[in-house]
């Protein structure tokens, strides 16, 4: 990722530090900033390990979970990820979740690109990783996991996109990707 100068006058400089809460995925934090021209806001904070995800393709479709997402009360679909833990690095988080959650192994896994998932108020990064040469393995699932896994033509997940079954920005992306792949022949 190519990083640019921040300059003194674009920054904020944390006063104080507030922890709110600290759970088992985030914790908040409210911090008091100083501004660039001297006065002084606050800034809510959600603090996250990170992220992996993983865009595989089986008999060129793509390998998707559906799940109940609370905070949208809703069900939807989306790729395998999850989060990182402790100490992992984000490719092994990736190799983790894809077998965990649909039971698909991959000889090798490729960085795609990192992304903020929503760099007002979280710092959390995801990993999107391409599986090459995806076989079949043995689904393990968390205890508090349930879900669905399938495959999906690139058809049908425009169709999800545009019914709102998929709208998670990983998700988005890994399809976009793949549009782009069928287009080009390269993951770009």
């Amino acid at each position: 990722m190519e990083e640019y100068e921040v300059t003194r006058e674009q920054t904020e400089t944390t006063i104080a530090t507030n922890k709110i809460f600290s759970g088992k995925v985030i914790s908040l934090q409210v911090d008091t900033v100083l501004l660039p021209d001297g006065t002084e806001a606050t800034r809510e904070l959600v603090k996250h390990p990170g992220a992996a995800a993983v865009i595989a393709l089986v008999d060129q479709k793509l390998v998707v979970v559906e799940q109940y997402r609370k905070p949208l009360e809703k069900m939807q679909i989306e790729i395998p990820a999850g989060k990182l833990d402790p100490g992992e690095d984000a490719q092994t988080a990736a190799a983790r979740e894809l077998e965990e959650e649909t039971g698909y192994i991959a000889t090798e896994l490729q960085l795609y690109r990192v992304f903020a998932t929503s760099p007002g108020f979280a710092d959390e990064w995801i990993h999107l990783y391409i599986a090459k040469d995806v076989t079949s393995g043995q689904q393990q699932l968390d205890e508090d996991e349930f879900l669905n896994v399938f495959t999906i033509t690139l058809e049908e997940a425009e169709a999800y996109i545009a019914n709102g079954r998929i709208g998670d920005a990983k998700t988005l992306l890994a399809v976009l990707a793949w549009k782009q792949y069928l287009a080009t022949g390269k993951w770009q």
